[in-house]
């Protein structure tokens, strides 16, 4: 790769991390700054879940089209406008008056980014050499994963300092100097054009894709305001036969000859298979932790907004060390690893449960750091190799059709996590409800680390992600 041809993968792989930066902190940070705009807009309960679930929502039922029409309108193109759309979106946050306002200006948002998170893994694919795209993706998770957990730290610094007056308001605006800079570094290195044969845009497939994805994080979304309804089930079982429905049409369109807006075959590869399960679960045990943390700190504990930052730093700071010596630990010990950071993970929630009902809820900031930055050792650890790891077994042709494929399934992971770990606190911000999510994300975590061990360890099939000897 001459320096010329550096520079442009650099700089494209740079406009990506910044598009993911911003998709993901914008999750957290909402969900910590919360209380502050629900206090100032009057938010309604439904409006609270609405204004974290909306996004998470329009992102993951958008993704499969956003892929398949970058590969129609080039990836060039189909990032430029969505960061374009994203940017002047989060404008919109921060200068929405009501809360309703703010909800709809979410769910445009999260349409936007599922327009940019699209295109990231096709980016990848195209940019770097196989050997150097272990490395590529592995900065890709680390930097989701660090701007899910910077979200607490960044809403309480921001909103207790308060910059310019501009309260909660600042938590979106903050997105567009970034988005300015993802948009100028796309415009001057993105090159990645229409693909050679561009398939269709296959309406149906797209259109019972969104249904059933829709249908399905609605129920889990609403059921968390006012409980599980009759109504939930129905939908549940709607979205199970539009699911069904969906593979069957793609199979067909397979046997036809023609180009399936979900490659099936993808799940034929066991890391891939077993790697999507472990990327579910996981996005949904994070999200969910970081959602629990926050209202048990914030709405029981009572802690400012800037305390619960505070709180939170040590565990960012635990996952930045895992996440830089995991790649040494997977290269020598192989996926032992990612089990083994997962249940420690799972394993210091637990006693942060049992310190809470032997203290009764009294939280000493400093007596709780070191455990705290352990959890996010843990986290680090498991978080930043998996995706490679699952990607491994893939050719680059696969890896561009997994480019909508798998921020789906890290998004469903988000939603269903959201709505099955955290739906109590839309009924009881309780010590005990708290403790009971926690204890439940504790006990899946350590469940994970199991699950973890069926993944292929690539270092006996020669196929290290790690090592610059991957074959292509």
């Amino acid at each position: 790769m001459t320096r010329g041809e550096a520079a442009v993968a650099l700089g494209s792989f740079g406009a990506c991390l910044i598009s993911v930066f911003m998709q993901m902190i914008d999750v957290t940070i909402v969900t910590t700054a919360l209380p502050v705009i629900t206090g100032e807009l009057g938010a309604s309960q439904s409006q609270q879940l609405w204004l974290v679930a909306g996004y998470s929502l329009a992102f993951a039922c958008v993704l499969l089209t956003a892929a398949r029409l970058g590969a129609i309108l080039g990836r060039r193109l189909m990032f430029l406008w969505s960061a374009v759309a994203f940017t002047l979106a989060s404008l919109w946050c921060g200068m929405s008056s009501s809360a309703m306002e703010l909800v709809v200006a979410r769910i445009v948002q999260g349409v936007a980014g599922a327009g940019m998170a699209a295109q990231t893994i096709a980016v990848i694919t195209a940019s770097f050499r196989r050997d150097h795209q272990p490395y590529a993706f592995a900065a890709y998770g680390a930097t989701a994963g660090f701007a899910g957990m910077l979200g607490p730290i960044v809403a309480g610094a921001l909103v207790t300092l308060n910059p310019f007056g501009l309260g909660w308001h600042v938590i979106f605006l903050m997105n567009l100097p970034l988005g300015v800079l993802a948009i100028g570094l796309a415009l001057k290195y993105l090159r990645i054009g229409p693909a050679p044969q561009r398939p269709p845009l296959d309406l149906r497939g797209s259109a019972v894709a969104t249904a059933a994805l829709f249908l399905l994080l609605f129920a889990l979304s609403d059921s968390q305001h006012g409980g599980w309804r009759p109504a939930h089930g129905a939908y549940l079982v709607a979205a199970l036969a539009l699911g069904g429905l969906f593979v069957t049409y793609e199979r067909a369109t397979r046997r036809r000859g023609g180009i399936a807006l979900v490659r099936l075959d993808l799940f034929g590869d066991k890391g891939f298979a077993v790697g999507s399960v472990l990327v579910t679960i996981f996005f949904g045990l994070f999200t969910a932790f970081v959602f629990t943390v926050s209202i048990l700190l914030q709405d029981v504990l009572r802690f400012s907004v800037l305390r619960t930052g505070a709180a939170m730093t040590p565990f960012a700071i635990g996952a930045g060390v895992g996440a830089l010596i995991s790649p040494i630990l997977v290269h020598r010990f192989g996926i032992r690893v990612l089990a083994a950071g997962v249940a420690f993970f799972g394993f210091w929630v637990a006693v942060g449960v049992g310190y809470l009902y032997f203290g009764d809820g009294a939280v000493n900031l400093a007596l709780v750091t070191g455990p705290v930055f352990l959890a996010g050792f843990g986290v680090g650890v498991f978080g930043v190799p998996l995706q490679p790891i699952m990607l491994a077994g893939l050719d680059d042709r696969d890896m561009g059709e997994a480019s909508g494929l798998l921020p789906t399934v890290e998004q469903i992971g988000n939603s269903v996590g959201l709505a099955v770990l955290s739906a109590l606190f839309f009924r009881a911000h309780t010590l005990t409800g708290s403790m009971t999510m926690l204890s439940a994300i504790a006990v899946t975590a350590l469940g994970l680390g199991v699950l973890t061990l069926a993944l292929p360890d690539r270092r006996t099939l020669g196929a290290t992600p790690w090592s610059r000897n991957t074959a292509a």
